[in-house]
């Protein structure tokens, strides 16, 4: 078993050694064509790149595609290189399976559950779910980490320093520091379990009152550091609903909206992961009946904001709403914008009136009139690039980031459901009577029944 570890551990540092020395030679390449002043050179580079990461199954996936789901972090062909990544890190065997089962539950852990399937339901970039059933025949997902994953992300954030490096000399006008200690924290925290068993337990609490919203129930007697076990929930995929009835769609988008802004507006926390596969219909069938609900799953990537920042998102929707320049300028202010100008809060209210049009405008409409899920946002983010060539740069806060990027992915889910609802009025459904005072007892509360701590 030792000689086995060692085995795996020589196998990754040399991995790991090969495709950093690839990466390095990317940028070298990209620099030299800089400095040359080669034209269009910008496409066979990124898919040079995207092929240097292509040897880190695992942690650099999720991190590469992260990046690619930034709006306007990269440029778009590498955006678009990072995005075709997949995470296909070989599922473990049977055998494997079970020692790493022991390993977290004991040499008898299989007298803890009625049914255990080795073979795997899903797999992911840093576990796979086994489906089992519980002693009292509730039906689970075992999410089971794969062995030496901190060691593999550690190594994989490593190699996150050279793309931002890279990143300064291609595109200088966003300043990635704060983005970079982002990343690596949130997906440092997605390798502890139990941390996502509290989160899980969070939602639990907050969407307690909502039957078109399913929160999975978390078994902590099953369930440690590297393995969540949960209530499995039956659903469909969300993309099979593309073709439902207006009606089946709009009550499925309802539930994704409420899911995403009421926890964040009334106790500063979003889901911070908008992947499609994160969400399933309960209710609907095989997607051509009705739908009752979404099933909300996987919450490694749960952000929680200081009230005053949640306090800047209203009160930015508000200067936009009532045309008050002053406020959003406090708003940006407030979320650790530094350095602002007149000018670049103008720049940066071209993003914010595309991420808030739809909030603003009070009729039923979709997400964004007559835009592909290919190209949402893509005009958008290219005219505040442009602008910021002339007036930047700017650093982007910690806190902005997986707002920003998760607002742009639950968009996109709206956008591949085509929905059609009055998000003004569900927004303000949301926002209720805001006051900083409320949320704060509320986020704390909340967060102390969990189990979790308030932001710093």
């Amino acid at each position: 078993m030792k000689d086995q570890e060692a085995n795996r551990f020589s196998a990754r540092a040399a991995r790991y050694a090969r495709v950093g020395a690839n990466v390095g030679g990317v940028a070298a390449r990209i620099a030299g064509a800089r400095l040359s002043g080669a034209r269009n050179a910008d496409a066979s580079n990124a898919a040079a790149l995207a092929q240097a990461l292509g040897g880190l199954k695992g942690p650099m996936m999720k991190v590469a595609q992260m990046m690619a789901t930034i709006p306007d972090l990269l440029p778009q062909e590498y955006a678009d290189e990072l995005q075709k990544l997949q995470c296909d890190a070989p599922p473990m065997g049977a055998a494997f399976v079970k020692r790493r089962m022991q390993a977290e539950l004991g040499p008898d852990f299989s007298s803890k559950f009625k049914s255990f399937d080795f073979k795997p339901a899903a797999a992911a970039s840093l576990g796979q779910v086994h489906r089992a059933e519980a002693l009292d025949s509730e039906a689970l997902a075992c999410k089971l980490q794969y062995p030496d994953m901190k060691s593999a992300v550690e190594a994989d954030l490593s190699q996150l320093a050279i793309l931002f490096a890279l990143h300064r000399r291609l595109n200088p006008v966003i300043d990635t520091r704060e983005i970079t200690q982002e990343i690596g924290e949130r997906v440092r925290e997605e390798l502890d379990y139990q941390r996502e068993a509290r989160h899980a337990a969070l939602y639990r609490d907050i969407l307690v009152d909502f039957a078109d919203i399913r929160v999975p129930a978390i078994r902590p007697e099953l369930s440690t550091a590297r393995l969540l076990t949960m209530q499995w929930l039956d659903g469909g995929k969300l993309l099979d609903f593309k073709s439902a009835d207006g009606a089946a769609r709009a009550r499925i988008a309802s539930a994704m909206f409420k899911a995403w802004w009421i926890p964040f507006n009334q106790y500063g926390v979003i889901h911070g992961d908008p992947h499609l596969g994160n969400y399933t219909v309960f209710g609907g069938g095989d997607g051509s009946g009705d739908a009752a609900g979404i099933n909300l799953l996987d919450y490694g990537c749960v952000r929680i904001f200081r009230p005053d920042f949640v306090q800047g998102v209203v009160d930015l929707y508000e200067g936009l709403l009532h045309d008050d320049f002053a406020r959003t300028f406090h708003a940006y202010e407030s979320w650790g914008f530094q350095g602002l100008t007149r000018d670049l809060v103008e720049i940066l209210n071209i993003w914010a009136k595309f991420i808030y049009g739809p909030l603003l405008d009070d009729r039923v409409r979709t997400i964004a009139d007559g835009v592909s899920p290919g190209s949402y946002g893509r005009k958008e983010a290219f005219r505040v690039h442009q602008a910021l060539k002339q007036k930047g740069p700017v650093r982007v806060p910690r806190e902005f980031v997986f707002m920003d990027r998760a607002a742009i992915g639950l968009g996109g889910a709206f956008l591949h459901l085509d929905a059609q609802l009055n998000f003004y009025r569900l927004f303000n459904e949301a926002i209720g009577d805001f006051s900083v005072e409320a949320l704060r007892a509320r986020q704390g509360a909340a967060l102390m029944k969990a189990g979790l701590q308030p932001p710093d």
